[in-house]
């Protein structure tokens, strides 16, 4: 999915201006440095753009190819997947705190989307039960 490098680095964050340029990218399916510049919601300058496309495929998210004499991007990762990993980052990082820390997370998660939604509450359960299962089969093999 992503560079070797970026993963030995850790997560990958993306500021607001290479958060703007994937949006684009994952709507658009491929652009070019102009085809960026003539979308984003302000007006940067051409080199701009084209440094962060570049920064973009050096840490792996974009791949290019060569389209005449401009250079064609598209995303390597798709938009739901890198939402998955950001996600998944996220919790991975919460749950590496001592113990304590880490129920009085849960717990807290728990409250806030019992409060925030039901539903998403009971298929938070549901997912439990379904890795619970799946933890056991693997135990069983």
């Amino acid at each position: 999915m992503m560079n070797d490098s970026a993963n030995r680095r850790g997560p990958l964050l993306l500021g607001p201006l290479e958060s703007e340029v994937m949006a684009f990218l994952w709507s658009a399916g491929t652009g070019t440095v102009r085809d960026v510049v003539e979308n984003l919601n302000r007006k940067l300058a051409y080199t701009t753009v084209m440094t962060t496309l570049d920064r973009l495929f050096k840490k792996g998210l974009l791949d290019r190819q060569k389209s005449e004499r401009a250079f064609l991007y598209t995303a390597r990762v798709s938009h739901l997947d890198w939402e998955r990993q950001r996600a998944g980052n996220l919790v991975a990082g919460l749950l590496s705190v001592s113990q304590p820390s880490r129920e009085l997370l849960l717990s807290s998660l728990v409250d806030a989307v019992g409060q925030h939604d039901v539903n998403l509450l009971e298929q938070l359960e549901e997912k439990i039960r379904r890795k619970r299962k799946e933890l056991s089969r693997r135990s069983h093999e």
